[in-house]
């Protein structure tokens, strides 16, 4: 990763003499990190992964207020223990925080100060990786997710996401076309024992949005996958999805924007598929709680069967077998105003009869009641994993 360090030096010091002091610390703090850093203008932060202001001294507080405005949130301040460098960086993230923008100074050991750069680096990242993004909207989304309706707009001035509506029809249309995109998933699925002729048109699906994404450009996408039970389809996209998911394409079922969204930052922070499920079940005693769903990332279980939808009886859905241990649920409202990240232990995989294919119990460390009392929608998302700290970290420079 290639960073840009803006420096500001006092003219009363000789610049020279300590960039030899400081080359220590910032080499220390390079190869903890495992970046480079590259001494740059204000104005050529699209030339880096990532900007940093390096406060040398004391005395440059004016020279941070004559660019700062080139620059661009989170201003990330890095401060040493030399010529003042630290009250100057004070003063600078005063008077950001008064134009309501947010920072952070950087102090301390080159460890510490490593640690730091490599989270603020994640957020950052996915920051800009949704910024300018095309999320598909394949159908409106399901007529029961009355919460879950969204202000295109709104979406993308609080997000940076472009949505982009494909209608069934066309998908329909695709699917008729029976088009094939064999890799490692779709392989093992014709492993599986199951109707060879109903997997196959349940990869048809598959075929048929992946053609879709590819045609608009699409990080990601959802799908009101309902419409395609009637007897011009008959068949589910829960397979689809679970492999769109592998592909390491989020994509989430029912038309449910909101929760697509959630599920495209939290892998985009994690890098791990994420599983969008339904509560099912809640035991406040227990602080525990049931998630079930039909679909799920196909590199996301240890195991996994074929079974049909659970709704439906027709098609094909993944029932799986996702890891015990750390996880974490997670939920961000549409305008990311609000969110709820907890970290859990999955405790066991479930096999009920009335519950959608794949089901896991887990126990919070936040209240559970929270789903009762306060919460954003219907589905949430699970890794596996506590990453609730990042989460924070992300909603800490976003919201």
């Amino acid at each position: 990763m290639k960073i840009g360090l803006v420096s500001f030096c006092s003219s009363f010091r000789n610049e020279e003499e300590l960039n030899q002091v400081l080359k220590p610390f910032l080499q220390e703090i390079e190869k903890e990190a495992n970046v480079e850093f590259v001494q740059a203008k204000a104005d050529q932060k699209d030339d880096f992964d990532m900007m940093i202001s390096f406060v040398k001294t004391g005395g440059t507080e004016n020279l941070f207020k004559e660019v700062y405005k080139s620059l661009s949130e989170p201003y990330i301040i890095l401060s040493t223990d030399h010529d003042n460098s630290l009250a100057a960086s004070m003063e600078i993230l005063s008077f950001l925080r008064q134009q309501d923008m947010k920072g952070e100074i950087l102090h301390g050991t080159p460890k510490y100060i490593a640690s730091r750069i490599i989270r603020i680096a994640n957020v950052i990242r996915t920051k800009n990786r949704l910024a300018g993004a095309k999320f598909g909207v394949v159908g409106k989304p399901s007529d029961w997710l009355i919460s879950s309706d969204v202000d295109y707009g709104k979406v993308r001035e609080k997000t940076g996401i472009e949505l982009v509506n494909i209608s069934i029809e066309e998908l329909k249309t695709e699917i008729g076309n029976r088009r094939h995109y064999d890799n490692e998933f779709t392989e093992a699925l014709r492993k599986k024992i199951f109707d060879e002729n109903e997997l196959q048109d349940a990869l048809y699906i598959f075929g048929a949005l992946k053609y879709i994404s590819e045609k608009y450009d699409l990080s990601a996408l959802t799908i009101r996958c309902f419409d395609l039970l009637g007897p011009d389809v008959h068949n589910t996209g829960c397979i689809a999805l679970s492999v769109l998911n592998g592909l390491g394409i989020p994509a989430g079922c029912e038309g449910d924007i909101p929760s697509l969204i959630s599920m495209a930052t939290l892998y985009y922070l994690t890098g791990q598929p994420v599983f969008m499920a339904n509560p099912s079940k809640i035991d406040i005693q227990a602080n525990s709680i049931v998630f079930a769903h039909c679909t799920l990332p196909i590199n996301m279980p240890e195991s996994y069967t074929l079974d049909t939808h659970f709704e439906s009886g027709i098609g094909v859905a993944v029932k799986g077998e996702i890891p015990t241990g750390d996880a974490t649920v997670f939920k961000a409202s549409k305008y990311f105003d609000r969110y709820f990240a907890s970290s859990c232990r999955i405790e066991k995989n479930l096999n009920q009869d009335n519950l959608c294919r794949t089901q896991i119990q887990l126990v919070l460390d936040k209240d559970v009641r929270y789903f009762l009392n306060n919460s954003i929608g219907n589905h949430h998302l699970i890794v596996n994993g506590d990453y609730t700290e990042i989460i924070d970290e992300f909603f800490r420079y976003v919201s």
